[in-house]
C-alpha cells in the first residue's frame, strides 16, 4: 500500500518579509532563499489587507489513513486569485533555469528555455491541482476513472498556458529573456504514450472533463520508448525507439511513495475457511507518476496517473554480477522494467503475447488498487462496500482494460472479504465498456493457457463469470429448444472451445432423444498482425439422429480462448459505440445476442475532439476570425455557437478573410514540408490530406492508386489539356504502419515510390506532388490540419467505428471526401450533403459484395485494371508490387480477393475526385463549403461527448471549485 502523502509548507526565512508567490521573484533570482522553491505553493501572513491563506504541496495519492481536509480551497487558494504578470513569470523562469536545471549553466538556449518555462507552468498548475482534489476529498464526490492503454497528448506547453489564460504574459516574459514563445514550444517532444485515434480520444476526453469541472482521473502506462519513431528511407518505413524521455519530462511528478504490488504466475492456495490466496511467482511494483491536466478558463485541474514498473533493489543479484554473470544479475530488474518499455509490443511470439497481457494487467491491477484505496480513505470506518458504485465509475477504453472485471472481483473477495455474490454485483454496477471496433480480429481473444499460466486466480474468476452468464442464457432461452440454446451459448459465452460447467450440464435434459454437438471448422479471418485472431471460433450444428446424452466436448484441434469483448459486455453495466452507425452495428451484428438479452446496456456516444487544441490553439488566425464575427470567444466552450457562422457563408468580405486565413496556414504547411521532407510545394495548389494509422481498411491504397491514375492521365495529355482538366494538387500522407504489419508497410513503400517519381517529373511540375510526412503525430497534425483543404476519410463502409481526425478537419474548414462510415455519416448530416463529397458502397451492401466476389461474379472496372497494370509496368521503380496488387485480385484466399473492396469503390472514387476538381475551380463555392463545414462541426466537440458519458453512464455531476 502507498505511504501517507507528504505535505510541505514553505515558510519565509527570518530575513524575508511576507509576500505573495509572485513578488518573491520580482527582485530576481539572486535574492531567492532556499525555502522559496515552493513559491507557488505556500504563503502566510497578511499582504495588503488580504486574508491569511495557506496551500500545501500534497501528494494526490490514495492511502489507507482517513485524513480530514485542511484549508480547503477558497477563491484565494487558487492560481486565479493572483494571476502573474510577464515580469514575475520571467523571474520564475529564471529561477527554474538556475535552480532546477537539466542543462549546463553556461547558456540559456531554446531547450533550456523550454524546460524552465514548462516547470514554471507546472508549478502554477499544482496550485489548482491541489485545490481541486482537496475539494473533492471534502465533498467525497463520485468520481469517474478512465482506463486506457493510450494517451496521445501532444505537446503540453501552449495548451497549458492557453487554458490558464496566460499566453500573452508568457510570450512577453520569454521575449524579455530573448526568446519567442512558439520557438520555445517547438522544443517539446510529443509524449510517446499513444499511437492513433484511441489515444487521442482519451486525451481529448481529459481536456473536456477538466474544462467542464467533472471529477475524474485518467490511468495509463508510462511507456519509455513509445510505439516507435518512424523514419522513411528508400526501403520504406523503418522503426527506431522513441526518445521523448531522453531529457526528462517536466510535466510529470513522480510519486515514489505511491506503489502497489502486481503479481504474475504462481499458484492459488485455498485456506481452511475456503478463502483463496494467490501466491505470485513473479512480483513487480507499480509506481505512480502524475501529470496535471488543466481545464480551460476554470480552476479545475484533474490528474493523469501513469504507471511504471520496477522491482526492489534486493532483486539485483550482486553475487552473480561479481562473478561475471551480468545478465543474470539484472534479469529481474529488466524483466520488470520492460513491461513499460513499448506500446503494443509485437505479439507474434508467446513472449510477445505474454508481455502484452502483462501490460494490460499492470494497468488494471495498479489502477484498481489505487481506486479502492482512495474509496476506503474517503469512506472512513467502517467501509460500506455497497457504496462503491455510488462513488466510483470505471470506464474501459476498448478491450485492453478488460481484466479490470476479474481484478476488481479478486480484490473484493480475496483481499476485502466480500462474498462472490456481493463482489459480482458491485463490479457489474461499477464498470462500463466502450467498443471501438467492429473488426472481428480486433475483438481481443487470449489463449486460456496463457492466461492460466500468467494469472491463475483470474482464470478461476473468469470461469465463474462464464458460468453465471451461461445460466442467464439458459434462463432466457429455456431448455426446450436445445438447438437454439446451444447456438446462443456458443456465440455468447466468454470461454471458447471449453467444456460446459457441471452446473449447466446438470440442468440440461437427458434422454434417448437428446442431441450431440458436432463441430464445423472455423472460417479463416485475415489477421492484421496487431491483435489476437478469431481462430478459436467455431460453429455448432445439432445432429438429431444421433442418440446420445447431451454433451459439449471441446475440439482438441482448436485452441481454448477467452473472449475479452464478451467478458466486457457481461461484466459491465453499459456498452457504448462511438458513432451512430457504429452503435447500430454493435447492437445488430457484433453483440446482437447480448443486445437482445440486455438492451438497456447499449448506448451510443458519438466521439468528439477538444475545440481548445484543435481549433483555438492550433489555428489562432481562424479562431480570431470566428470570434470577430460571432462576437464572443464563448464558442470555445460552447461550440453550438459555431452555427452562427452559417449566416456569413455568402458574405464576400467574410469569405475573403476566410480564404486569407487558409492561405496563411497553407504557407506554414509548405514551409513545414520543406523542412521535414525537403519537398517544395506550391501553396496555391489544393492541399489534399490523408493522415491516419496505415491500415488496409482505411484504404490509403485506394488514395495512392487514384493518384497514380491521375498521373497516368496527365502523362497522356498535352500541357494545355492537363491544365484544363486537372486542378493542381499537393497530396499529403502521414501515419505509421505497425512494425509487423507487412501489407501496411508495403503501402507506405508504394506511396513513397510514387512520390519519388512524380515529384521529379518536370513535365507535370506543380500540377501534382505526393509527399509522405514521416513520424506523424499530434504536433504534425496541428500544422497540417489548419492548412488542409480536402481531407480523405475513405475506409470501407462499416469498418471504421468513428474516426476523430474527420472532426478535426471539419472544425478547421476542410472539406471531406469519404464513404458513409463511422462519424462521416453524422458529419455529412451536420455540414450538409452538398458540402461533403460522397462515394462508395454502403455498409449494408458490404457482405453481399464480398459474397459476390467469392462466387466469381465481380467484374473489375477497366480503369482499375489499367492502373494496376501501370503499377506493374515498373514506372515507379524496381520494387516488386505483385503481393500488393495481388491482394486486390482473385476471389478467395488469405491476403487475396480485395477484402476491403478497393476495386469495387475505385470507379466512384475517381469520379468523385473529378467533382472535387470542379468545385475547387469555383473558389466562392469552395469557400462557402469550407465555412459551412466549420459551422456544422459544433456537434463534434468532446465536451458534448463527455457530458453524455457523465449523464448516462458515469452518473457524475460537475463540481465547481468555490
Amino acid at each position: 500500500m502507498p505511504a501517507i502523502p507528504f505535505s510541505a509548507t514553505s515558510k519565509p526565512s527570518k530575513s524575508a518579509t511576507p509576500s505573495t508567490f509572485i513578488s518573491s521573484f520580482i527582485a530576481g533570482s539572486n535574492h531567492i532563499g532556499r525555502q522559496s522553491r515552493l513559491f507557488l505553493i505556500s504563503t502566510s501572513g497578511s499582504v495588503s489587507g488580504r486574508a491569511r491563506r495557506k496551500l500545501c504541496v500534497k501528494n494526490v495519492a490514495a492511502t489507507d489513513q482517513k485524513q480530514e481536509p485542511k484549508d480547503v480551497a477558497t477563491k484565494e487558494g487558487t492560481l486565479g486569485a493572483f494571476p502573474p504578470d510577464s515580469a514575475s513569470i520571467a523571474s520564475i523562469i529564471k529561477y527554474h533555469a538556475e535552480f532546477t536545471p537539466c542543462f549546463s549553466m553556461e547558456s540559456f538556449g531554446l531547450p533550456k528555455a523550454f524546460y524552465a518555462t514548462a516547470e514554471s507552468v507546472r508549478d502554477m498548475l499544482i496550485i489548482n491541482w491541489n485545490a481541486t482534489y482537496e475539494y473533492y476529498e471534502k465533498l467525497n464526490v463520485k468520481q469517474a476513472y478512465y482506463l486506457s492503454m493510450e494517451y496521445l497528448q501532444g505537446r503540453a506547453l501552449l495548451n497549458a498556458i492557453g487554458n490558464l489564460e496566460l499566453s500573452g504574459p508568457y510570450a512577453e516574459a520569454l521575449a524579455k529573456l530573448g526568446h519567442n514563445l512558439e520557438d520555445v514550444a517547438r522544443q517539446e517532444p510529443d509524449a510517446a504514450l499513444g499511437n492513433g485515434g484511441l489515444g487521442r480520444l482519451a486525451s481529448c476526453f481529459l481536456d473536456s472533463l477538466a474544462t467542464q469541472n467533472y471529477p475524474a482521473w485518467g490511468y495509463g502506462l508510462r511507456y519509455k520508448y513509445g510505439l516507435f519513431k518512424q523514419h522513411i528511407t528508400k526501403d520504406g518505413q523503418e522503426e527506431v525507439a522513441e526518445n521523448w524521455l531522453e531529457m526528462g519530462n517536466p510535466w510529470e511528478i513522480p510519486r515514489n511513495d505511491v506503489t502497489y504490488p502486481v503479481k504474475f504466475y504462481g499458484e492459488v492456495i485455498s485456506g481452511p475457511d475456503g478463502k483463496k490466496q494467490w501466491v505470485g511467482r513473479e512480483n513487480v511494483t507499480a509506481v505512480a507518476c502524475d501529470v496535471p491536466i488543466p481545464g480551460y478558463k476554470t480552476k479545475t485541474t484533474i490528474n493523469l496517473r501513469l504507471w511504471s514498473t520496477k522491482v526492489a533493489p534486493a532483486e539485483f543479484d550482486l553475487h552473480a554480477f561479481n562473478t561475471g554473470d551480468h545478465a543474470k544479475a539484472y534479469a529481474a530488474i529488466k524483466n520488470a522494467e520492460k513491461i513499460c518499455y513499448i506500446l503494443y509490443p509485437g505479439d507474434e511470439t508467446v513472449e510477445g503475447k505474454s508481455l502484452r497481457l502483462k501490460q494490460q494487467y499492470t494497468l488494471c491491477s495498479a489502477s484498481l488498487q489505487d481506486i479502492i484505496a482512495r474509496f476506503e480513505r474517503r469512506s472512513g470506518d467502517p467501509v460500506n462496500w455497497e457504496e462503491i458504485p455510488e462513488k466510483v465509475s470505471v470506464q474501459m477504453n476498448d478491450t485492453h482494460p478488460t481484466l479490470c472485471i476479474p481484478e476488481l472481483i479478486r480484490i473484493l473477495v480475496d483481499l476485502k472479504g466480500l462474498s462472490w455474490k456481493e463482489a459480482w454485483d458491485i463490479t457489474r454496477r461499477t464498470v462500463a465498456y466502450t467498443n471501438h471496433t467492429v473488426l472481428p480480429e480486433a475483438l481481443e481473444k487470449w489463449s486460456l493457457e496463457l492466461i492460466q499460466d500468467l494469472l491463475p486466480r483470474h482464470v478461476e474468476i473468469i470461469k465463474m463469470i462464464d458460468e453465471e452468464l451461461i445460466h442467464t442464457i439458459v434462463a432466457e432461452y429455456g431448455t426446450e429448444d436445445l438447438d437454439l440454446l446451444l447456438q446462443k451459448v456458443k456465440e455468447m459465452r466468454i470461454l471458447d472451445n471449453i467444456e460446459l460447467p457441471d452446473s449447466v450440464l446438470e440442468i440440461l435434459p437427458k434422454s434417448e432423444e437428446s442431441t450431440v454437438v458436432d463441430h464445423i471448422e472455423p472460417i479463416d479471418i485475415p489477421d492484421n498482425k496487431t491483435k489476437a485472431t478469431d481462430e478459436g471460433d467455431q460453429s455448432l450444428v445439432v445432429d438429431t439422429e444421433k442418440k446420445k446424452e447431451v454433451t459439449f466436448e471441446p475440439d482438441p484441434e482448436l485452441p481454448k480462448m477467452v473472449r475479452m469483448a464478451n467478458l466486457c459486455v457481461a461484466g459491465g453495466h453499459a456498452v457504448n459505440g462511438v458513432a451512430e452507425i457504429h452503435s447500430e452495428i454493435v447492437k445488430n451484428e457484433v453483440f446482437n445476442d447480448f443486445y437482445k438479452l440486455w438492451p438497456e446496456k447499449f448506448q451510443n456516444k458519438t466521439n468528439g475532439v477538444t475545440p481548445r487544441r484543435w481549433i483555438r490553439f492550433c489555428n489562432p488566425d481562424l479562431s480570431r476570425l470566428v470570434t470577430k464575427y460571432i462576437g464572443t470567444e464563448e464558442w470555445v466552450k460552447n461550440t453550438e455557437m459555431l452555427v452562427n457562422l452559417q449566416k456569413y457563408a455568402d458574405n464576400e468580405d467574410f469569405q475573403s478573410q476566410w480564404r486569407e486565413v487558409k492561405r496563411r496556414n497553407k504557407i506554414k504547411v509548405a514551409s513545414f514540408l520543406k523542412e521535414k521532407t525537403g519537398h517544395a510545394v506550391n501553396p496555391d495548389a489544393m492541399f489534399d490530406v490523408q493522415v491516419k494509422r496505415i491500415h488496409e481498411y482505411k484504404r490509403q491504397l485506394m488514395n495512392i492508386l487514384g493518384i497514380v491514375y491521375r498521373y497516368k492521365k496527365m502523362k497522356e495529355m498535352s500541357p494545355e489539356e492537363r491544365k484544363a482538366r486537372f486542378v493542381p494538387r499537393v497530396c499529403i500522407f502521414g501515419g505509421k504502419a505497425f512494425a509487423t504489419y507487412v501489407q501496411a508497410k508495403r503501402i507506405v513503400k508504394f506511396i513513397t515510390d510514387v512520390g519519388a517519381i512524380v515529384n521529379r517529373d518536370q513535365e507535370i511540375g506543380d500540377l501534382l506532388k505526393v509527399v509522405f510526412v514521416p513520424d506523424y503525430n499530434v504536433s504534425v497534425a496541428e500544422v497540417l490540419i489548419p492548412g488542409s483543404e480536402l481531407s480523405q476519410h475513405i475506409s470501407t463502409a462499416g469498418m471504421e467505428a468513428s474516426g476523430t481526425s474527420n472532426m478535426k478537419f471539419a472544425m478547421n474548414g476542410c472539406i471531406q471526401i469519404g464513404t458513409l462510415d463511422g462519424a462521416n455519416v453524422e458529419i455529412r448530416e451536420e455540414v450538409g450533403e452538398e458540402n461533403f463529397f460522397l462515394f462508395g458502397a454502403r455498409a449494408e451492401e458490404i457482405s453481399g459484395l464480398r459474397k459476390q466476389r467469392s462466387e466469381g461474379k465481380f467484374v473489375a472496372d477497366p480503369r482499375f485494371e489499367e492502373v494496376k497494370a501501370y503499377v506493374r509496368s515498373g514506372v515507379f521503380g524496381p520494387y516488386n508490387y505483385d503481393e500488393l496488387m495481388g491482394s486486390l485480385e482473385g476471389n478467395e484466399g488469405y491476403g487475396r480477393a480485395d477484402y476491403f473492396l478497393v476495386g469495387y469503390d475505385f470507379p466512384s472514387y475517381i469520379e468523385c475526385q473529378d467533382k472535387v476538381d470542379e468545385a475547387y475551380r469555383d473558389q466562392k463555392r469552395w469557400t462557402k463549403m469550407s465555412i459551412l463545414n466549420t459551422a456544422g462541426s459544433y456537434k463534434f466537440s468532446s465536451d458534448r461527448t463527455i457530458h453524455e458519458y457523465a449523464r448516462d453512464i458515469w452518473r457524475i455531476e460537475p463540481v465547481v471549485l468555490p
